[in-house]
């Protein structure tokens, strides 16, 4: 797999993010905190990861929810997914929710989400008066009849 060079400062205690097997997309983020930090039910904190990225021009990083903590602890990013943009260089924190019935602690070192680089372009967007009509046409949320 193709890989960039992305530059990184790392004011945290944590090791740095990497991928977990060669297929992996993300990298996990961890929480850099001075003490445990509890989410109650429907909750949501900024959580700082201690970590400062420089990405070249023409990539941003989406911050993604990890299936694990939020199949087992209900906890999810909001605004997800969160970009960052390549002229960002302020701390990653992420939006953490709890959407369990249960308060749910949040522990120096953890891992609380997902760091995936992404090409992306920018659009050139041109007035026009109409658009091309396809066979979908305007048909919008479920209009097929299928989830």
């Amino acid at each position: 797999m193709p890989k960039i060079s992305v530059n990184i400062v790392n004011k945290s205690t944590n090791q740095l993010p990497a991928y977990a097997t060669e297929g992996s997309a993300g990298m996990d983020l961890r929480a850099q905190l001075n003490e445990a930090v509890l989410l109650l039910p429907l909750e949501r904190k900024l959580i700082p990861t201690g970590l400062f990225i420089e990405l070249p021009e023409g990539y941003e990083a989406q911050v993604r929810p990890r299936s694990g903590l939020a199949i087992n602890e209900g906890i999810t990013c909001l605004n997800s997914p969160g970009t960052i943009d390549s002229d960002y260089r302020g701390e990653i924190k992420i939006i953490l929710i709890n959407l369990s019935n249960e308060p749910q602690e949040i522990k120096q070192g953890d891992r609380i989400a997902q760091l995936v680089i992404s090409k992306v372009e920018q659009a050139t967007l041109n007035l026009v008066e109409d658009i091309a009509l396809t066979e979908r046409g305007t048909g919008g949320f479920g209009h097929t009849g299928k989830y």
